[in-house]
């Protein structure tokens, strides 16, 4: 199942090139008060909401996708965590070009471990990406995206993708400089989702998927999930021996090699094999 988010917070279900409007699937979630809960209340309550999802199709008002506005698929993660220089060849080009390392340790992400991004840096394909800093350079990085559905407190591998909902492309922008990962990678509109939700039973191997990123219709990354030097499953059990993951929680699994400059006007063409494709601006 693609479910995706589209114009004024509706919620789709992508059926080909159509968007079928399922949006009182949502009436299953349950009602909240505040303080409002620190996870994704849809995600939480998936298999409640596809099965909704699925009788509300029914008959269904249909748009075009290339008529909706696309929204993150993930309404309000609780944490984006992200997985620096997972690709080998990326570790090796991040070393080897000082505009990216600016005279940082590039260490292997066994070392460096993974890091947070403000949930706030967070936009949807159709929201664009807006550059904060024009008079430095901000790079492009494609990932697998991997969205967390159950409570995962110190997994182990054989556990760890029983807790994935589902999976998505993102996009993990960055702006090159001295300051910590963190800081460069949460600015508004720097953590990119779409463009839609693929529900993990629809997604038959995560670790032999094709990733392929275009900036103005030149082939910048092309790789696939099996160059990851921490699979997906060892970093879910990677992050859940420091923390927590709540429903709704995004894991960026890493780009590969080929990151390079975007610029206000580009256009960004992302696909993922059995993910989709997605385009997004810069502004």
């Amino acid at each position: 199942m693609q479910i995706c988010r589209f114009n004024d917070n509706r919620l789709g279900l992508v059926d080909g090139d159509k968007v079928k409007d399922v949006t009182s699937a949502l009436d299953v979630l349950p009602a909240q008060h505040y303080p409002l809960p620190t996870h994704d209340l849809m995600i939480a309550n998936l298999p409640h909401v596809r099965k909704a999802i699925t009788t509300a199709a029914k008959g269904a008002k249909s748009y075009a996708l290339y008529d909706v506005r696309l929204l993150s698929p993930i309404a309000n993660p609780g944490k984006i965590i992200a997985a620096p220089v997972n690709y080998k060849k990326h570790l090796d080009e991040a070393r080897a070009d000082p505009q990216i390392h600016h005279q940082n340790q590039i260490a292997e992400i066994q070392r460096v471990g993974l890091f947070l991004k403000a949930t706030s840096s967070l936009v949807g394909p159709s929201e664009s990406v807006t550059i904060r800093h024009p008079d430095r350079r901000t790079d492009h990085e494609i990932e697998l995206a991997a969205i967390i559905g159950t409570r995962a407190d110190r997994v182990t591998r054989e556990q760890a993708l029983a807790h994935v909902a589902g999976y998505c492309i993102g996009f993990d922008i960055t702006v090159r400089g001295p300051e910590e990962r963190s800081l460069r990678k949460s600015i508004d509109s720097y953590t990119v989702l779409g463009p839609w939700l693929t529900t993990a039973d629809s997604v038959a191997d995560p670790s032999s998927l094709d990733l392929r990123l275009t900036v103005g219709g030149e082939v910048r990354q092309q790789a696939n999930t099996r160059d990851l030097i921490i699979g997906i499953a060892d970093l879910i059990v990677f992050a859940t021996s420091f923390y927590t993951l709540m429903p709704g929680d995004v894991l960026l699994t890493g780009t590969p090699e080929g990151v390079g400059p975007i610029k206000p006007g580009e256009v960004m063409d992302a696909t993922i094999s059995g993910l989709g494709s997605m385009r997004v601006e810069v502004r």
